[in-house]
Parts: structure tokens; sequence; C-alpha cells
């Protein structure tokens, strides 16, 4: 029944102005700030450990804008799930760095794009399959309806979704070496068993995916980091160099690159970044547990 509701709340939010929707996603959000729950306990801890400098009522101010945009960010996924590519690009209000992105296509080694949580990430996949053709990395919501209602939502004209799995890693290793471009979620805590590597992301120990550099060695691709920023009335999509140190041969150097490169694209617009992840679980032994502090 809970799942029923709400992917009915989703597909009505996804009907809305995109104005309205936000304004309703913020709602939600500012009223998760208000109860203190677990969203925002770790909101908290996450910028105590990442953003030290900022205390007292700036860090609450920073929690509770924090929390309205993630709120923001589910209304408006809903809308760019239901809506094709044109409404979208109507509501792109510019586009910053491009150049990056074509001058890596034109290498024709493939391009792999860092797509970290900040802004709006699924406005992400529509923008780079307007560029070429797309293959995304997919992890699937445990819910079934709403793992359906994604996946439609996500495969639009010029995108393959990919699993996470060996077979989704093969299709993006075949769509590199084609000379298209490949979609990652970074900054994502890898599952148990999976390539991994303990780097720092803002100065703290945080496990980190080694896919990034095993794809970057096997085809010298090259990489550029993509974000949505949320601005009045749409996006603002941004596209940054990747840092340098990731196409180290050395994975802790690499991967040390990766987290910085999502680090400078958290840096353009931090309330927009989805602080109440828990971006340093599941650290091996000898590290300590900063969500048990």
């Amino acid at each position: 029944m809970k799942e029923t509701l709400a992917l009915g709340l989703l597909k009505l939010i996804g009907a809305l102005p995109l104005g309205v929707g936000r304004a309703m996603g913020a709602t939600v959000g500012w009223m998760t700030w208000l109860s203190s729950g677990r969203s925002a306990r770790i909101t908290r801890q996450n910028l105590a450990h990442c953003q030290p400098h900022i205390t007292g009522r700036a860090r609450e101010r920073l929690v509770r804008q924090s929390l309205t945009e993630t709120g923001k960010t589910a209304a408006e996924a809903a809308a760019v799930w239901r809506h094709s590519w044109p409404w979208l690009q109507r509501r792109i209000r510019g586009v910053e760095g491009d150049e990056a992105l074509k001058a890596a296509l034109a290498e024709g080694r493939g391009v792999l794009v860092l797509a970290p949580h900040l802004g709006n990430w699924e406005v992400v996949a529509p923008f780079l399959a307007s560029y070429a053709r797309l293959t995304a990395l997919y992890q699937p919501p445990r819910q079934p309806g709403l793992d359906k209602l994604v996946l439609v939502g996500r495969s639009k004209p010029n995108i393959d979704m990919a699993p996470t799995n060996r077979r989704g890693v093969s299709q993006l290793l075949k769509a590199l070496q084609r000379g298209e471009i490949v979609g990652i979620l970074p900054d994502q805590v890898p599952e148990v068993g999976n390539g991994a590597e303990v780097a720092p992301f803002f100065r703290q120990p945080a496990l980190t995916m080694t896919l990034v550099h095993s794809l970057i060695q096997r085809t010298g691709c090259r990489v550029v980091s993509v974000f949505a920023q949320r601005v009045p009335k749409g996006f603002k999509m941004v596209v940054l160099p990747a840092d340098e140190r990731i196409y180290d041969d050395d994975v802790v150097t690499s991967v040390t690159g990766l987290n910085r490169s999502v680090e400078d694209c958290v840096l353009r617009a931090p309330v927009q970044y989805q602080w109440e992840y828990k971006r340093f679980r599941r650290l091996p032994d000898g590290y300590q547990d900063p969500y048990q502090q």
C-alpha cells in the first residue's frame, strides 16, 4: 500500500509544472529537517566532518538548505522521468564548459562522465545523450514498482542502461571502445566484494570504487565531471575536467583523483549536494565509523 501511494504521488508530482513540484519537494525537505530524523542527523554528521569550518547556526542553516534541495531533487526527478528531452531541453538555462566534453569525444577513445549526487543527476543522462550515445550504470531500487518507474523514465532515446554486474561492466567497456559516453555515479559506497580502495573525500577516509580506474586503464578513455545545478526555472549544466590524478596507473592515486573531482563539483554548489548519504560507511578494520560518534 505504501509503495502504491508513493508511486501515485511521484506520478502526480511529475505531471505538475516544474516550479510547483519544486515547491512541494522543498516543503517535504523542510519537514524532514524539522523532524530532525535520520536524514537530518546524517547530514549534520557529514557536514561536521567535511565542512568543519562551518559551525553553529551557519551549519544548521546548511543542513536545512541541503534537505530542502534534496526534496526538490526528488520532485524534479519525477518530472524528468515523465517528460521528453525537448521538454527538458527548454529548461536548461545555460551550459558551462561543454567544450571539454566535445574535445574528449573528438579524441575517439570514449568519455567516462562522473555524475555525482549534486543538483539533479537525473538531468545529466538526457543532456549527455544529446551529444553522443550514452550507457549509464544502473542499480535498481529495492521496490519493484519504483524500479519499473525509474527504468522506464531513464530509458530515453540514445540511452542504454547497464546493470551493476559483470554484464553491465562489459557494456561500459564496449561503449567506451566505440568512442561513446559512459555515465557513472562516482560517490556511491561500493558493495562488499566489489573493487574498492580507501581514499580521502573532503579529508575523510572514504571507501571508493575502483571501477573508474579499471575502465580508464583498459580503454584509455577521457574523463569529465558533469552536474545539473538547480537555477530559477530550470538547470545550468556544468562540465568540469577531471582531476589529472585520475589517470594515474596507481589505483590509490587514481581514486584520490576521482574523489577530488567530486569535491570540485560539490564546492560549486554545496547546498545542492546529497549530504544525507552515508558516504563514509563500510570502512575496513582499523578505521573509525564516523556515524557511531
